[in-house]
């Protein structure tokens, strides 16, 4: 039977029916997971130079507002509190991915949603209805660009950061939901038509604009939401209009019924993959890879040569060009090597199995890794290939110098639906990323506020400590992500993951 409603309409209508109460359990657990995540990278990432430059940049608008934004003692208009969680919440590599779509929804959408609903004084149940809602309508639009037969986002081939893009149409949703019913969801989505943007260049050849992507999509998103409430109207086919969302971004390829099929009864946001370790995605399971020799006895010093086997798509961002690859300079040159991946795997080992500790300049410049890591041949495997990128698998194999051989295969990312992270994991990795800025009671008590987040009456309770975040406690000037990245096109082989 033929819909004659249009995408946006279709998607509106959605949005104004989910109830926090009836939504599934498994989505509620994951929208929790994921503030408290969001929150917990942008603590860590407060004392970037990107940072204390959205920062200024937010504050010199000299406007006051209802929201709280990270490191930023005074509220804020709803839309620069956004921006400024957004810049922090996608800064350091640490924000959670969907595949085979890879986007990056939560940094946008969370942001999005909890800066809107503080403006309108909405409850933590309500926050949670708007989340839900906002990544399941980001991950149905970047899944309507990924062509299935290439094995790639189509977005991607044309040089556009999906995660922002589409972030800003799910965060504009979000929003809109907390001030509004399906009218306005509509309009907002047809408004942040026209804002949404982001282009990957500076991935090849350097710069650390990708930083703000997520922030300015939700800055994009509220300002949307706000605007179609004072009676701005989009238009209702800007989805696949001739001259919509998908025709300006896809030159008109694109997958209609990845926005509708089983919309609201399918849900995408459990199986987003949370970022375990603070690296590029692809590296990944080459950490994990590492770990598991770490654990069968094999030492570096028992090692002759390492072969990582990698999907081939992969190899261009993780294991070339192999000089580079096999010598960082900088931390953040390490979070895209596949052969420091391994060596992190065998020598480091905070966190949740590495952590923001494990990729300063130090150890990108130490002896023994980069000893470890000219052992590190990285090739294209086929098993590897044919999976990805519903995952981003590795298979090491390790030459020992008694002759032997261990080989390790992960072929399933930890933090995905596979080989999930629980609560209790999450908060390691929460606790790790905030430990700095926040004293260990906030650090407990807002974990626990996450988890119990529906029954959150004042949102402030959740912002507020996050507002008197000293960012010169977070990170320290050695650390990777203090730097405004070197992002010389050697290490700005960044992908889009």
């Amino acid at each position: 039977m033929s819909d004659d409603r249009t995408l946006v309409e279709q998607l509106a209508e959605f949005a104004a029916g989910v109830e926090t109460a009836t939504l599934p359990a498994g989505v509620v657990d994951s929208v929790k997971a994921r503030v408290m995540d969001t929150l917990g990278i942008a603590v860590a990432a407060a004392n970037l130079d990107t940072s204390v430059a959205a920062r200024r940049w937010a504050v010199a608008q000299r406007a006051a507002g209802p929201a709280d934004a990270v490191g930023v003692p005074t509220p804020l208009p709803a839309n620069l509190a956004a921006f400024v969680n957004g810049v922090l919440a996608h800064s350091l590599d640490f924000d959670d991915t969907h595949l085979p779509s890879v986007l990056h929804p939560s940094a946008t959408v969370v942001p999005a949603a909890l800066a809107a609903a503080q403006r309108v004084g909405a409850d933590g149940a309500a926050l949670i209805r708007a989340i839900a809602v906002g990544l399941e309508v980001c991950v149905r639009l970047g899944m309507a660009g990924y062509d299935e037969e290439a094995g790639n986002s189509t977005f991607f081939e044309h040089g556009q950061h999906a995660t922002s893009i589409c972030g800003a149409m799910g965060g504009a949703a979000a929003a809109a939901m907390l001030t509004g019913g399906a009218a306005e969801v509509r309009h907002a989505l047809g408004i942040a038509g026209s804002m949404a943007s982001g282009i990957i260049e500076a991935n090849r050849t350097g710069g650390t604009v990708k930083r703000l992507h997520c922030g300015w999509a939700a800055h994009a998103a509220v300002s949307a939401a706000e605007l179609a409430e004072l009676g701005v109207t989009g238009p209702p086919t800007v989805l696949e209009g001739r001259f919509g969302f998908f025709q300006a971004w896809l030159h008109g390829r694109f997958d209609p019924d990845a926005v509708t099929r089983g919309l609201g009864e399918e849900w995408a946001v459990p199986d987003i993959f949370f970022k375990p370790y603070p690296a590029n995605h692809f590296t990944h399971a080459a950490v994990d890879a590492g770990r598991a020799l770490k654990a069968r006895g094999v030492t570096p010093e028992l090692v002759r040569r390492l072969v990582l086997g990698v999907p081939a798509p992969n190899l261009r961002t993780i294991g070339d060009p192999i000089e580079v690859k096999r010598a960082p300079e900088t931390g953040y040159m390490a979070q895209f090597s596949g052969p420091y991946a391994v060596a992190v795997g065998l020598l480091g080992g905070g966190g949740l199995g590495a952590a923001l500790e494990d990729y300063t300049d130090d150890l990108a410049r130490d002896p023994q890794r980069r000893a470890l890591m000219a052992k590190v041949d990285v090739v294209a495997d086929e098993r590897c290939t044919a999976i990805f990128p519903r995952q981003f698998p590795a298979v090491l194999t390790a030459e020992l110098t008694d002759g032997s051989v261990v080989v390790e295969e992960v072929l399933s990312n930890r933090g995905g639906p596979q080989r999930p992270l629980s609560f209790a994991e999450l908060t390691t990795k929460f606790e790790a990323n905030t430990r700095r800025g926040l004293s260990p009671d906030q650090v407990r008590d807002l974990a626990g506020l996450c988890q119990r987040l529906e029954t959150c009456t004042d949102l402030h309770d959740l912002t507020g400590p996050l507002a008197g975040v000293d960012a010169e406690r977070t990170l320290g000037p050695s650390d990777p992500a203090r730097r405004a990245a070197t992002d010389d096109p050697g290490d700005a082989a960044a992908s889009r993951s």
